[in-house]
């Protein structure tokens, strides 16, 4: 048989085409909305044109990692296609760390590049020398943002920035789809954060997994209330741009807020955690009347409990349960809702929506496996940790391949998490990955605070564990033994920590005495977490 050129056949699978495409199809309708202002898709497509010639310009090369600290505003929106477009690597940080460890992910990802909000400028100030590689610093300016009196970091607003470039179309510098688009950090659950890669094509499949899964179609509204520098949100900055639908950028989460945008907006979307569901039912606004249009809401991080789901839904929103981590893209499975359970009393349809369900459509099966890695009987009973792999699997660890090659043994990714899987094929989370705490949807390394805290000067030894938070799902409490003959308050080693530490990762509560240990002198974190959560279910995802 003749065989044809590739091109004719196959083209690179990239999140850049959607820009492209919708540029060029919707034309007059607002691709993004934020407070007062509005750009339409030629719009948005002519400013990312003029991020990547300006990024260019500054030597921006290709591969080339490109950092990014600002908040859920235009900005960060544009940087997922003017950095790639650009030939670089995208590097969102979470803006609620502090300077040590924002460095440490610079460093670490060798950005040559930062993007900064002026807001948040008070964090990267007194670590400007610890920067090794960044050589261009370009400060957003946002007039919805406060900015400290006298920080101003070197380097070009944004605004002119943008004015330095060109409007023009850029050529794709994609030559392999597999290319990386984006790196995203843990949250250092087993230590120091990792980098895990995102390529084009992982992007551009989950990307149409989430427009799939929630139905997303050009009239659709979507809310920014999932920060986008969560494993780039959840690859919605690419989803929304896909199918021509409307971002409504929201700078900090405000649960009033959201119910007015939901209500006065036509918000028909938004992705938030079990924490953030808590706050909007219970605000006021929740019941101010009907919605106007059909909500659907994706939740993940922590499992949300039956009672939210059942709450949420019985204001008019449709949950959308998924699962995953950082490491595959954000969510993997889903509760895929079947419609012959529509007829089930409402306790009944809550628990069922609270599995975390199957995989999506552009992924592989998740199996739940014992330790020869052989699939746990679907009993809904035998626990097994979940791995995954496939089309929404990261490329792996940035600058760690033993880290890559333990995660991924045995040809899947290990999540650590267990689980057990029904008789109908849905899985069911039913205990977290060793020690990890998730506090609001961000997850907390026991052992990053440890070491803080035995960093102080009257601490002997500490052990930190989780313990239920009505606001937050869990919360960091320390046990602490302190040296003989010395003395420190509960309060003293939260501020010590708070000085160290981002606050979400900061001890609310300590307790002073001796640690159980075992003959080996190892701590049992397993006796400090049964008496604190005795009585509680405590699941995660």
């Amino acid at each position: 048989m003749p065989m044809y050129p590739p091109e004719v056949h196959r083209s690179h699978l990239t999140p850049l085409r959607f820009l492209q495409r919708s540029a060029a199809v919707f034309r007059t309708k607002p691709a993004v909305v934020y407070g007062e202002r509005s750009w339409t898709y030629p719009e948005l497509a002519e400013r990312v044109n003029r991020l990547a010639s300006a990024l260019r310009a500054a030597g921006i090369e290709r591969g080339d990692r490109v950092g990014y600290l600002v908040p859920n505003i235009p900005a960060l929106l544009e940087a997922h296609f003017g950095v790639p477009l650009a030939g670089g690597v995208l590097v969102a940080i979470n803006t609620r760390l502090i300077g040590p460890e924002i460095a440490h992910i610079l460093n670490h990802s060798g950005a040559k590049l930062l993007v900064v909000d002026a807001e948040l400028a008070q964090g990267i100030e007194p670590v400007l020398n610890d920067l090794a590689t960044v050589q261009t610093i370009v400060s957003v300016e946002d007039p919805a943002g406060s900015v400290r009196e006298g920080v101003r970091l070197p380097g070009p607003e944004y605004e002119a920035f943008l004015a330095g470039g060109s409007p023009e179309p850029l050529d794709w510098p994609l030559e392999d789809e597999d290319e990386t688009i984006a790196i995203d950090y843990t949250s250092g659950t087993t230590g120091r954060p990792k980098g895990v890669m995102y390529s084009h094509r992982g992007a551009y499949l989950n990307a149409l997994g989430e427009l799939i899964e929630t139905r997303m179609a050009s009239d659709s509204v979507y809310l920014w209330t999932l920060p986008m520098f969560h494993c780039n949100g959840w690859c919605y900055p690419w989803a929304v741009t896909a199918v021509g639908a409307t971002h409504v950028c929201l700078r900090r989460l405000d649960p009033g807020l959201v119910w007015n945008l939901v209500r006065r907006a036509g918000v028909t979307h938004f992705c938030a955690a079990p924490t953030v569901l808590v706050s909007l039912v219970n605000h006021p606004g929740a019941v101010e009347g009907p919605l106007p249009r059909k909500l659907v809401v994706s939740t993940a991080a922590a499992p949300p409990s039956p009672t939210i789901i059942a709450q949420m839904e019985a204001l008019g929103a449709e949950i959308v349960h998924v699962y995953g981590l950082t490491e595959v893209y954000g969510p993997y499975t889903i509760n895929e809702w079947q419609s012959h359970w529509d007829g089930l009393p409402p306790d009944e349809r809550a628990t069922l929506k609270a599995r975390q369900g199957v995989g999506y459509l552009v992924a592989d099966d998740a199996r739940v496996v014992d330790e020869a890695m052989n699939d746990v009987p679907a009993d809904g009973q035998t626990l097994g940790e979940v791995v995954m792999r496939g089309n929404n699997t990261m490329k792996g660890y940035y600058r760690d391949p033993e880290a890559t090659a333990a995660a991924f043994r045995g040809g899947w990714f290990h999540s650590g998490d267990l689980a057990v899987m029904h008789p109908d094929g849905y899985l069911e989370l039913r205990d977290r990955r060793k020690d990890i705490i998730v506090s609001g949807g961000e997850n907390v390394s026991t052992i990053e605070v440890e070491q803080t805290i035995a960093g102080h000067p009257a601490v002997l030894e500490a052990a930190v564990i989780a313990i239920p938070d009505a606001r937050w799902g869990e919360v960091p409490k320390a046990f602490v033994a302190l040296k003989s003959g010395q003395t420190a308050t509960a309060e003293e080693l939260i501020a010590f920590c708070r000085g160290r530490l981002a606050a979400f990762k900061c001890p609310k509560a300590v307790e002073f005495g001796e640690l159980p240990k075992t003959s080996t002198g190892k701590v049992q974190k397993f006796a400090l977490r049964d008496r604190e959560w005795a009585g509680r279910d405590k699941r995660i995802n």
